[in-house]
């Protein structure tokens, strides 16, 4: 695996049932004090021109616990924040770092590092993506209810970088996936279509919908975003008019099966997307879910750069 950059393109279904079999052998390592320095002597470079709790903290925690060095970039400290392009950046960092993650905006800008460099690079985040999440996301979901294929996951809300990612995770995985959302704001049919080549290998169905609780209807999984993504700030009384009707709440886990699990990708809006008798409940594993961030990264880092 050259790159994580995008789960359809560079993930294949093996790649992902291998991913997911070296985060839970990590994580395991991880519980029982047992040193895997198996990156030793290796440097992450980590290019940050978004703000970041999970994403930072656990690759940089995760390069440490390998046995590698991570080296935090931040936008305004280096020359690709004063107008140095991607190209001359990528070739810079080539020659002394073995990996990049990055965590941008612009998607063009991950796939550019990879064009013009030579080493590895892994997606933190985009405004059209978010695959390492939804890596942490099946890990998740793989210990919370022993498997993954059949399972249905519903997402609600934003059909954005989050979400883009859960439909080629769950297609790739064998999950059955149904997106509600706003008719404005649904996922891009680019990658609806994505997840449908990959579905029809894995058996996966794939449901567009506008209904939340159609949805919602015998999910195994409940999971929601926030309403307003960084760099949205300034619509957040429009967005939120918009998915008033798309909150987690009682009524809708109602919907689910009775044994359903709440996750969300944090940071979490109580009162907006999801409700605190949802999120601070029982059902709620979006604790565990944050910290599995830390063994799905190392998954990562270990098969692109072991």
């Amino acid at each position: 695996m050259k790159h994580f950059i995008d789960l359809h393109e560079d993930v294949s279904i093996s790649d992902l049932e291998e991913l997911l079999s070296i985060a839970e052998d990590l994580k395991a390592k991880t519980k029982a004090g047992i040193p895997h320095p198996l990156l030793a002597g290796k440097t992450l470079g980590m290019i940050f021109t978004k703000s970041s709790t999970r994403t930072r903290v656990s690759f940089e925690v995760g390069m440490y616990q390998l046995g590698g060095h991570p080296l935090f970039l931040n936008a305004n400290d280096i020359q690709i924040g004063r107008g140095e392009t991607i190209s001359d950046t990528a070739q810079v960092l080539s020659r002394m770092v073995d990996a990049i993650m990055i965590r941008t905006f612009k998607h063009q800008d991950v796939v550019d590092l990879a064009r013009f460099g030579t080493i590895p690079v892994i997606n933190g985040l985009t405004d059209d993506q978010h695959p390492t999440q939804a890596l942490a996301d099946l890990l998740t979901i793989k210990e919370h209810k022993g498997t993954l294929k059949g399972l249905k996951l519903c997402y609600v809300g934003d059909g954005n970088n989050v979400a883009n990612s859960l439909l080629q995770a769950c297609a790739k995985s064998g999950m059955h996936i149904s997106v509600a959302s706003p008719a404005s704001h649904t996922c891009p049919s680019f990658y609806v279509d994505q997840a449908k080549k990959d579905a029809a290998v894995t058996g996966s169905r794939i449901v567009m919908t506008t209904d939340p609780f159609a949805a919602a209807k015998d999910a195994d999984v409940i999971y929601t975003d926030t309403w307003t993504s960084m760099g949205q700030e300034s619509e957040k009384a429009a967005r939120v008019a918009i998915f008033k009707d798309y909150q987690v709440n009682g009524e809708l886990m109602s919907h689910a099966a009775k044994d359903a699990i709440f996750l969300h990708c944090l940071p979490a809006y109580r009162g907006y997307e999801v409700t605190a008798d949802v999120i601070d409940s029982p059902c709620s594993v979006v604790f565990d879910e944050a910290e599995n961030r830390l063994h799905a990264h190392k998954a990562i880092l270990v098969k692109c750069l072991g």
